[in-house]
């Protein structure tokens, strides 16, 4: 197969440029992933519940501006609002290593930047998602998806990686830096896309709240895109409980020191890498409808292998569970996005989008708080197999869909085509 074959839409600079962005942005991205909490547990000595109350704050931006963020965006370019995010949330950032080196950082200081970030990701990831059927047409969603999934994959293997040894070099706080480097780089990369979106049609009498129930009347109507938001829901609610007692069990109870914990979360992210490069060829053999609930049932039962695990080889054999629900997740993301994006008319693709994060990411904060309480009264251990229980219920709304065996998913915008 001749390489420009292989290459396929990376062809097109504009797209070049945007995964250029994608992967110095979410490189910053998977860094704070590891050394903001690490910041917390190791600088500060937060105990448990401030940890999940961290958590929590890194994502209450989906609930306290999740729906009229799809609103706002719609009204704007896609690309400036990623541009002017990038840079904004690169700024908030580098507070962190400039109060740390002026004795100033408190967990008070990593809530409010946890908060800012948080919401200023809302805003990115609306336009993001918006912004590439702009970009590259419909017709080729499935593969820009499925390559941006690839770029976020490696980010993923590479960022933790990167993050362990530089936080036990450099220690977490500076260890953002950069992060706050990356996501500006990510900021100006996106300035050299050439292609330019026609200004969105502004109303004469813009009305928030009836351009907001549009996009929820538009998502929760349809049978199949309600079953995935709320199959989301369930999942990133006890995700993230799993997620935010993870760093703690493994940096307390297995004591592993920042590079072995790296190493680990690096491995996540070679599932990631597997599932993104597998997803089409998957959901081509399984079909569209059933990959979405069989990938996170073969794969969310195998966390529970972390609460199984001891001090010792147990540890590495229970990362191979955590990078199996990667690879799962990302072959059920790039069906079920690309589904979304196509299905939706590109008024209110915004809309859409931030109905979408609103309802399944909308437990997130939750989460952390329920992650950070039950891991303060029960023990990182019990938290983590609540966690891995209630990831696997998630299959239950895509299985009492039309999608339990739907081959091929309908496209077309009236919400009662499947049904």
């Amino acid at each position: 197969m001749p390489m420009p074959s292989r290459l396929g839409i990376l062809r097109d600079p504009d797209f070049g440029r945007l995964f250029a962005a994608t992967a110095l942005g979410q490189l910053g991205d998977r860094i704070i992933f590891l050394a903001l909490p690490l910041v917390a547990i190791v600088a500060l000595n937060a105990d448990e519940f401030q940890v999940g109350l961290l958590a929590a704050m890194t994502t209450a931006g989906s609930l306290l501006v999740g729906l009229p963020a799809g609103a706002w965006v719609d009204r704007m370019r896609k690309r400036s609002v990623m541009i002017s995010t990038d840079l904004a949330r690169a700024v908030a950032l580098l507070t962190i290593p400039v109060a740390w080196w002026s004795e100033l950082l408190t967990i008070w200081w990593l809530y409010a930047v946890a908060l800012v970030h948080g919401v200023l990701t809302v805003f990115f990831d609306v336009a993001y998602v918006s912004y590439l059927p702009h970009l590259v047409g419909r017709s080729n969603l499935v593969e820009g998806n499925s390559k941006l999934s690839a770029i976020r994959s490696v980010t993923s293997i590479s960022g933790p990686g990167m993050a362990g040894p530089l936080v036990g070099w450099l220690g977490a706080p500076v260890t953002l830096l950069v992060s706050s480097v990356g996501m500006a780089m990510s900021g100006l990369l996106a300035t050299g896309i050439r292609k330019r979106e026609q200004k969105p049609e502004s109303s004469e009498h813009p009305q928030l709240f009836r351009e907001i129930k549009e996009g929820l009347k538009f998502v929760l109507k349809h049978p199949v895109l309600r079953a995935i938001i709320l199959g989301d829901a369930i999942f990133n609610l006890f995700l993230v409980m799993y997620q935010t007692m993870l760093l703690v069990f493994l940096e307390r109870e297995m004591n592993l020191d920042s590079f072995s914990i790296g190493l680990i979360l690096s491995g996540m992210g070679c599932g990631a890498l597997l599932g993104a490069l597998s997803a089409t060829r998957v959901s081509k053999r399984v079909g569209q409808g059933p990959v979405i609930w069989l990938a996170p049932l073969v794969t969310c039962p195998l966390t529970a292998l972390m609460p199984l695990a001891h001090p010792g080889w147990s540890v590495h054999v229970a990362a191979l569970g955590l990078a199996s629900l990667s690879l799962g997740g990302v072959i059920r993301f790039v069906a079920q996005s690309s589904f979304q994006q196509t299905l939706t008319p590109d008024r209110i693709l915004g809309r859409m989008s931030a109905t979408a994060r609103f309802v399944s990411w909308g437990g997130i904060p939750l989460g952390g708080l329920l992650g950070g309480a039950s891991g303060a009264v029960f023990g990182a251990k019990a938290t983590l197999w609540i966690g891995a229980v209630g990831m696997t219920s998630s299959i239950i709304p895509y299985f009492l869909s039309p999608l339990r065996s739907m081959r091929e998913l309908p496209k077309g915008e009236d919400p009662e085509l499947v049904g």
